[in-house]
């Protein structure tokens, strides 16, 4: 089991979250513990980074829509960069490829792969 790290990195338009590991029922309370934490302003864009994630449980598709709740609620947006092939299959045959905003790049977060403090 690979635990679940996430590097953060503010950028003029928003936060950057790198997610790396597992995000599973065990490790998804650490991803749900960065985004309750973010300060997250109107307009801004909250990019979850996903192209380190091994893999995604329905308890990590949980924490991705409390994401997407949290920056609406601060009327902000949601990103989901580079989500790994299993988890955009996961996405669409659930319908929320429809209700995130998907980017099919880890360029578009903004964050390059050596960059960001890892917190565990």
């Amino acid at each position: 089991m690979a635990d679940l790290t996430v590097a953060r990195r503010d950028t003029e338009a928003g936060p950057v979250l790198l997610v790396a590991g597992e995000l599973d029922f065990v490790q998804a309370p650490v991803l749900r513990q960065h985004v309750a934490e973010l300060a997250l302003w109107r307009g801004a864009c909250l990019t979850l980074d996903l192209s380190r994630l091994e893999q995604c449980d329905s308890a990590g598709l949980t924490v991705l829509l409390l994401a997407r709740e949290r920056a609406r609620a601060a009327a902000a947006d949601l990103v989901l960069a580079a989500p790994p092939p299993k988890l955009r299959r996961t996405l669409a045959i659930t319908g929320l490829d429809a209700v995130f905003t998907l980017r099919p790049d880890e360029g578009s977060s903004g964050l390059r792969r050596d960059e960001g403090s890892s917190v565990a």
